[in-house]
């Protein structure tokens, strides 16, 4: 089983019966003690779960502060986000103008987009890279890289970005709670996203189970402002609030 497969299948477990024993994750994963107590050192680092002496319990914080990178994120629940990047690269059409947020997830995007004359701009190197390689027209706002989520923020992005009318945006987003919108740990960013949305005539989240009932320091957008495109029935209180995409 890959590391990423483990991982996921860890915490759907952990999550599920709120505390498990490593002797238990040992059996169902068919993997040894010094396999599993790495995974959960691993999934405890990025606050995922809490690693407790002979097993692990479910993180209950609901409020979070950490911003993990790129490289932490990509290994979470790789075949949830390649579904939901493909079922969101089916929503782009023919003639569209698209803004691309930086994220884990969006970075996918680009691997099943088929549309034609689709004008694109985003706010990361490593999806302009992919987009342009596949013959679109892409620009990128001017601004200052952020490293830790290899993404472009700043006043002179936002500003860009305020020059531009999109039909369809996609974004990531690290919380979605009710009472805390859409949210993200850093301001920067956070502004980067509001100024999209607020430009778009569609928007669309893309996030995976796990950013359900999470919340973060930086409200971007509330949650009737955009769809969300997900892997999971979220709680009927979200498809309350707006349109659930389950995929």
């Amino acid at each position: 089983m890959l590391t990423e497969e483990r991982y996921s299948k860890i915490l759907e477990i952990v999550n599920d019966k709120k505390s498990v024993k490593i002797t238990e994750l040992c059996s169902i994963l068919d993997a040894s003690v010094s396999t599993v107590r790495r995974d959960l050192s691993s999934l405890h680092h990025i606050g995922k779960l809490v690693k407790v002496h002979g097993g692990a319990v479910a993180n209950n914080d609901n409020f979070l502060f950490i911003e993990h990178n790129v490289e932490e994120k990509q290994v979470l629940y790789t075949e949830e986000k390649n579904a939901i990047s493909k079922y969101a690269a089916s929503l782009i059409n023919d003639g569209d103008f698209v803004f691309v947020d930086a994220g884990t997830t969006t970075e996918k995007l680009a691997d099943y987009i088929t549309a034609k004359d689709v004008v694109f701009v985003t706010n990361a190197f490593i999806n302009a890279k992919k987009l342009a390689a596949k013959g679109y027209k892409v620009y990128i706002p001017g601004g200052e890289i952020k490293i830790s989520t290899e993404a472009i923020v700043g006043a002179k992005c936002v500003l860009d970005l305020k020059s531009y009318n999109f039909t369809k945006a996609f974004m990531g987003v690290n919380g979605i709670s009710i009472s805390g919108g859409y949210s993200t740990p850093d301001e920067s960013e956070a502004i980067v996203k509001r100024t999209v949305i607020e430009n778009s005539v569609k928007s669309y989240i893309l996030a995976d189970h796990s950013k359900f009932s999470q919340k973060y320091s930086v409200t971007f957008a509330d949650i009737k402002d955009a769809e969300i495109v997900t892997d999971k029935e979220a709680d009927k209180k979200y498809n309350e609030a707006t349109n659930v995409n389950v995929v």
